[in-house]
């Protein structure tokens, strides 16, 4: 009776693998239905249907009608102008998009990188999908069959991996891992939902925008082949590694040697083994900073990303930071013909070093080749720059503050920034669903009341916590490795233009050019989020929206307690639990942080300073700059607070949901 299943699975991988050497599949082939996530349970943010988005200028609906009414006001609302409408219909391709678009990064992390070449294959992840049963899981484990050495440690036999893959109730696929079969050929690709949504532990469904902050990137990439092919995300540079015996031809047409295979991997993989769960290294700057997985609540949040780097264009910076994921970030090859201004480090030896040990033996560079002259007959995007689907903005190879290294991602049979600005419209749909973080009224009323006391309207104001500043690393005083991060990319910048959104990709010979105009951000906080007037840059102000669901706190992730680590005493409340402090104390040991005790430890100075002991003590988190410092804006005793008023606040700072019970009056 138990072979039967095994028989039928067995039947339908050979007819899926049949039919795959005819036509190209793609699967899962469809986003979670909306019964199975909280989107219907959420109240609707504020952007409206038929309100218009003009390159960051928003037109509410009513203005859009009267507008229309007029030749002059048409022509403000074109696509000719760089007008988009935000309708039903460009958020269900945004919604489509955020599940399934890969923009073809199936070819990376498969040809080059190796993804499925580990223990961390579709072997080993579909036998750990199918013994779930059918049940969710926020934290697929894989179990090694063998011992494995990655960078400098050895994982031996029967190791559980926590990979912190999402996998929804009832789903036999993880949430934005898509598999392609093409010609009997397997690929795996990611898209968004990997990181920015996530499955609720209590009931299986998808919390669609809730950050995925347990997913291990930096694991999962590390068991890959050839994840030296990720160098730009690690601080290992190619130019100063160990010789191997590779030849190559370099740009001066003569032959030289590439880095040394083995020191290459083994530098990268420990770098990425470092990487604690729930962070990535988003910006290729040859140092190993990730940071922590943002939520997708964008609504009102803008200038976006951390260090505000996405400030203009279509919704005010954030199709700018969706194509960042996939125009700049998972594609490190988009930016080799700038690795010499950005890096130091030459189009031959950057496009050597990711391709010389490629999974893929089609993709792999052969003995005494040009690099670049390879990759073009390889390339699964001829004409443009990279693996990824992108077309070259009017002013590449330079980039600007809007598309930092002057590539747009867009697929073929798309117009011009289509389906990253249909995200950005989908993503400014979404919401935390409700949470009641306490039955008392008076005790969010009076939270609300020391929220304001203590100053943090100050910085978080308005609907969605949040005045949209820019604030100095030397004000905040939080780990400043990651706010100089794209001070590199502000050198190439030039004034930024684009194609009108009505321009069909491929594009056509000579397209037309528009301007798009920067004065929606102050020009002060472009020049700090890139760290040009200071030179330790600075973070954006984010939004308080779904602090339930995005513990731990700060850029670095550092600030985290479990539900154990604090008891009340006396005094207040004090520590009783030391080893379960900090990242070191909860994700890196496979524990959820706690929302309410880790928004605790960020407002109280005597529990963040046994926090930012803890991760300081921890090596690899020393070595990806995560200590949990900073934002020293204290509620607690010293300051003139008494338990109940920390207590109250954290009470209120949870509530902050879909549709807060208590609002700020301001």
């Amino acid at each position: 009776m138990r072979l039967r299943p095994i028989i039928i699975l067995i039947s339908l991988v050979v007819l899926v693998g049949f039919i795959a050497f005819r036509i190209e599949l793609a699967l899962p082939g469809t986003p979670p239905s909306l019964y199975n996530t909280y989107t219907p349970f959420t109240k609707p943010t504020s952007q409206e249907i038929g309100s218009y988005d003009v390159l960051g200028h928003t037109v509410s609906k009513a203005e859009a009608d009267q507008l229309l009414q007029t030749e002059t006001g048409k022509q403000e609302l074109s696509p000719e102008n760089g007008a988009v409408e935000v309708s039903e219909e460009l958020i269900d391709l945004g919604r489509k998009a955020f599940y399934l678009e890969t923009f073809g990064n199936e070819y990376l992390f498969t040809d080059v990188i190796g993804i499925l070449d580990g223990p961390l294959n579709l072997a080993s992840l579909s036998k750990a999908i199918l013994a779930l049963g059918g049940k969710p899981t926020t934290n697929l484990q894989v179990t090694l069959d063998e011992d494995v050495t990655v960078g400098n440690r050895t994982f031996t036999a029967g190791t559980v991996l926590n990979t912190g893959i999402d996998v929804p109730k009832g789903s036999l696929f993880p949430l934005g891992i898509r598999s392609f079969l093409d010609q009997g050929k397997v690929r795996v690709g990611v898209t968004c939902a990997l990181c920015h949504a996530a499955v609720s532990s209590e009931t299986g469904r998808v919390l669609e925008g809730a950050p995925n902050n347990d997913v291990d990137t930096g694991l999962i990439i590390a068991f890959a082949s050839n994840s030296a092919a990720l160098f730009r995300q690690a601080s290992a540079n190619p130019t100063e590694m160990p010789l191997g015996d590779r030849i190559y031809i370099n740009k001066d047409g003569q032959e030289a040697r590439l880095p040394d295979i083995k020191a290459m991997e083994d530098a990268v993989d420990t770098d990425l083994l470092s990487w604690p769960p729930g962070n990535f290294t988003s910006n290729g700057d040859l140092k190993n900073n990730p940071s922590q997985i943002p939520s997708s609540y964008t609504q009102g949040s803008w200038p976006y990303s951390w260090s505000g780097v996405a400030s203009v264009g279509w919704f005010h910076g954030l199709t700018t930071l969706n194509n960042a994921v996939f125009g700049v970030n998972a594609d490190p090859a988009t930016t080799a013909d700038a690795g010499g201004e950005l890096l130091g480090v030459d189009k031959e030896i950057y496009l050597g070093t990711m391709l010389q040990n490629a999974s893929n033996p089609k993709f792999r560079l052969p003995d005494k080749v040009k690099p670049s002259e390879f990759f073009e007959k390889i390339d699964p995007t001829p004409g443009a720059p990279g693996f990824n689907e992108v077309i070259k903005m009017p002013e590449y190879p330079k980039g600007s503050v809007f598309m930092q290294n002057g590539l747009m991602a867009a697929s073929p049979g798309y117009k011009v920034a289509e389906q990253i600005n249909a995200m950005s419209a989908y993503q400014n749909t979404l919401a935390p669903p409700p949470y009641q973080s306490t039955n008392d009224i008076e005790v969010l009323k009076h939270g609300a009341a020391i929220f304001n006391q203590a100053g943090c309207v100050d910085c978080h104001s308005g609907r969605y916590f949040t005045n949209h500043d820019v604030i100095a690393q030397r004000e905040i005083g939080t780990q400043p490795s990651r706010a100089q991060a794209s001070k590199g990319f502000a050198k190439l910048f030039v004034l930024p233009q684009t194609y009108p959104p009505n321009v069909s990709v491929p594009l056509p010979p000579d397209p037309p050019v528009i301007p798009v105009s920067t004065d929606i951000t102050p020009k002060e906080d472009i020049e700090l989020a890139y760290a040009q007037s200071d030179p330790l840059g600075g973070f954006k102000v984010p939004n308080l929206v779904g602090l339930y669901l995005s513990a731990p706190y700060l850029h670095d992730g550092g600030v985290a307690a479990s539900s154990e680590a604090l008891k009340p005493d006396k005094k207040g409340f004090k520590v009783a639990n030391p080893d379960q402090l900090g990242m070191a104390g909860t994700l890196l040991q496979g524990i959820q942080p706690d929302p309410s005790a880790s928004l605790r430890v960020l407002v109280d100075r005597n529990l963040r300073k046994p926090v930012v002991a803890a991760n300081r003590a921890n090596s690899d988190l020393q070595r990806v700059n995560v200590d949990g410092s900073g934002h020293n804006y204290w509620v607690d005793r010293q300051a003139g607070f008494s338990v109940k008023d920390q207590t109250d606040l954290i009470q209120f700072l949870l509530s902050i949901d879909d549709d807060p019970e208590v609002l700020l009056d301001n």
